[in-house]
């Protein structure tokens, strides 16, 4: 799996096989893939792009055309073991609204994000004082499909707020795992897996 990001990575490291798993905002299926082709897993995917949608069908990969913003509602309680978002949450029309669907139809849930109270984001700020175009974050700030802009501490507030349960977290810096300690400022992403 070593061709895998590093949230994707640490994921699909610990999907156990067997597991039933939707992938919201699956791309073009890579996570879908690993999960596949290492673990036997069957997983199903949510995309909002048809053509990327039609790229995971080319694989052999189940993956439907939906936007996760309404369409997740569709989907029954408890449908999956793991609902998976990656990279995906600061997309989300509502962040918060996102994350209980994702505790609905999976019994616990992995989400990543970018974190964007890194520190060289917070500097490119601070001394060019414009919105950071970074390795993660490539867009500029008016065609970028970030809406909502979250911190690792903004996330550990709403997780609080409703009560969700952190089962593991990772932090990562240039595709390097890095431990817990000043995360919110030292973590470039953060990948989480939670239960209600």
């Amino acid at each position: 799996m070593s061709e895998l990001r590093s949230d994707l990575a640490v994921i699909a490291q610990h999907v156990p096989a067997g597991a039933r798993v939707l992938d919201v905002g699956c791309g073009d299926g890579t996570l879908m893939a690993a999960l596949r082709d290492s673990r036997g897993i069957d997983a199903r995917g949510l995309e909002i792009s048809p053509e990327k949608v039609q790229h995971c069908v080319e694989r052999g990969l189940s993956a439907i055309q939906g936007d996760a913003n309404r369409d997740l509602v569709e989907y029954p309680d408890d449908a999956f073991d793991y609902a998976i978002l990656s990279q995906t949450l600061q997309t989300a029309e509502r962040p918060d609204r996102m994350l209980d669907e994702l505790l609905r139809v999976g019994r616990q849930a992995f989400v990543s994000f970018p974190n964007f109270a890194y520190w060289r984001m917070r500097l490119s700020l601070l001394m060019n004082g414009k919105m950071p175009v970074t390795r993660h974050l490539p867009g500029s700030w008016y065609a970028t499909e970030n809406i909502h802009q979250l911190t690792i501490a903004d996330f550990y507030d709403l997780l609080a707020e409703k009560g969700v349960k952190i089962e593991r977290s990772w932090f990562f810096t240039s595709g390097r795992e890095i431990g817990p300690s000043g995360a919110n400022w030292r973590a470039e992403h953060a990948v989480f897996q939670l239960s209600r």
